[in-house]
């Protein structure tokens, strides 16, 4: 798989250098406002932030006559001025020189006798929030919204900015249209912001104590191959002109064109993702490829639209998906959930390098006015993603991110004992844990008869299950846990860490391999 991977990146890195950097440039979409020959591309703005060093930030945007050279000024804590840069073909590009995180700074770009100036800019981490209806939930809708509002304006250093919803059957060098331009927070405009991606900003920032740059682009019932390029599409085999019929912004690469392929001039530090409703009916047996083809893919262009700033793995975190049908017997928000890691049950793996995840099926919301599919609890979603940014995306030394996932099973014909990878603390459960029972060597799939079985007893870091429902011509050829759409109520899973109350994820181990490197075996559990 990583040889594939590093297939992929070699053979369309110098195809989508150009097509980025170049290509996309020549024929720009948008030209400056009020008829002006001379101004920013549509994501720049007064109160903005830029990324902070040791990464640089790129400023673009439209002017004329060809050729003419554009300088950048910053004025505030220190001074800069960039080397003068030419407008090719109608657009103008310069790179800043790293800058620590701080501010406000006035930023003047200067092009013959035209200026145009940002004001109270401040540097810090940028970070992209993406996906479906979950992200684009907004603040105004969650629970204690008033209190959360009402302290908006205790944060003045954490800025917002949201992507207009457009299509776009082709790449665009700019945005079609912005719904929230660069803001300092208030309750106005925060409250029709993401409030997953403002939490997760607000808390970042009360740790970091520098500015956080956030940027919404989302757009409710959209599926991943909404958000994917065509590139990406095709490495999992799916049709780049394949439509999912029912709403335009669902067919294939239209919001990469028109929301994602915009921004790839601007330097990230990471990006954060809720996502994979609308794939539970959806291309479902391909998510475990299109999802993280869809990350390797925005790791590639964002880093080559940047000139190399963002960085070539730049942190990805997304969200587990929570639940939608309390006592639904469907299988696929659990499908989904596995192929959200790529098949493995938890992320950082082999497949899902620097990601990180919030598990998020124990914080159902039943009484949602919403709908169940859209809970509330938007705090321990953000605050669980929090934790994960600390240990991957800022390197912080023991920061427990990860529920507990088991490192051993052992089985006999009455039982099955599995070993935690850290000490749990547990509640007693009769379904939770299901066994699929078979001949020797014979595997078990999702469609296969899965019998729920009960803890028998367990320790600070072992579970015994019952095992003796099996027939003496068959083996416990499958193990799988909380594989429900509503697994447990709020909070009350049966497995969490006894450290740090994070939920054990859901899991699907098979006795032998199935499907060569696939699935998780008794073996192999967890490399």
């Amino acid at each position: 798989m990583a040889r594939w991977r590093l297939a992929f990146l070699l053979l369309d890195s110098l195809f989508v250098l150009l097509l980025i950097i170049f290509g996309a440039l020549i024929l720009p979409f948008s030209t400056c406002p009020h008829g002006k020959d001379f101004c920013f591309a549509s994501y720049y703005g007064d109160h903005m932030v830029l990324q902070k060093s040791p990464e640089r930030s790129i400023l673009w945007g439209y002017g004329s006559p060809e050729g003419a050279l554009v300088t950048v000024y910053l004025s505030g804590p220190m001074k800069h001025k960039s080397p003068p840069a030419p407008v090719k073909k109608g657009i103008w590009r310069v790179t800043l020189d790293p800058i620590e995180a701080g501010g406000p700074y006035n930023v003047t770009a200067i092009l013959q006798n035209s200026s145009t100036t940002l004001t109270d800019v401040l540097f810090g981490d940028i970070w992209l929030c993406g996906g479906q209806s979950n992200m684009y939930f907004k603040t105004s809708q969650i629970f204690n919204a008033s209190e959360e509002l009402a302290i908006a304006s205790e944060y003045p250093h954490v800025r917002t900015f949201m992507v207009a919803l457009e299509t776009s059957d082709t790449e665009r060098t700019d945005l079609i249209g912005v719904s929230l331009p660069w803001s300092v927070p208030e309750a106005s405009g925060l409250s029709e912001f993401s409030a997953l991606c403002w939490l997760f900003g607000r808390y970042m920032y009360k740790r970091l104590n520098y500015p956080i740059g956030l940027v919404e682009s989302c757009w409710g019932g959209s599926p991943v191959e909404a958000w994917s390029s065509s590139r990406a599409l095709q490495q999992c085999g799916l049709d780049p002109n394949g439509k999912e019929k029912q709403f335009s912004h669902c067919e294939n690469s239209v919001l990469w064109n028109a929301m994602i392929h915009p921004l790839l001039n601007m330097t990230l530090k990471g990006s954060l993702w809720y996502q994979g409703e609308k794939n539970t009916n959806y291309h479902q047996n391909k998510y475990n490829c299109s999802f993280p083809a869809m990350i390797d893919d925005w790791r590639m262009a964002f880093h080559l639209g940047s000139g190399g700033q963002t960085a070539m793995d730049f942190p990805f975190g997304f969200v587990q998906l929570s639940t939608s049908i309390k006592g639904s017997t469907d299988n696929g928000f659990p499908n989904i959930r596995w192929h959200q890691t790529a098949d493995k049950g938890f992320v950082p793996n082999s497949r899902l390098q620097r990601t990180f995840m919030a598990v998020a099926m124990d914080l159902p919301d039943e009484n949602s006015p919403y709908g169940t599919i859209h809970p509330r609890d938007k705090q321990d979603v953000a605050y669980r993603l929090t934790l994960g940014a600390q240990a991957v995306a800022y390197n912080e030394k023991d920061v427990a991110f990860l529920g507990p996932f088991p490192k051993q099973i052992l089985s006999s014909p009455i039982y099955v004992n599995l070993t935690y990878d850290q000490a749990i603390a547990v509640k007693p459960s009769k379904d939770i844990f299901e066994i699929c029972c078979s001949q020797p060597q014979t595997p078990c799939g999702f469609q296969s008869l899965w019998i729920p079985v009960s803890i028998i007893q367990w320790s600070t870091t072992s579970i015994m299950i019952s095992a003796n429902v099996c027939k003496p011509t068959t083996e416990v050829a499958a193990l799988r846990y909380a594989w429900k759409d509503w697994p447990c109520d709020f909070k009350a899973c049966p497995v969490y860490g006894a450290n740090t109350t994070l939920p054990a994820p859901p899991f699907i181990i098979h006795r032998h391999q199935v499907n060569g490197n696939s699935s998780l075996s008794w073996n192999d559990t967890f490399s």
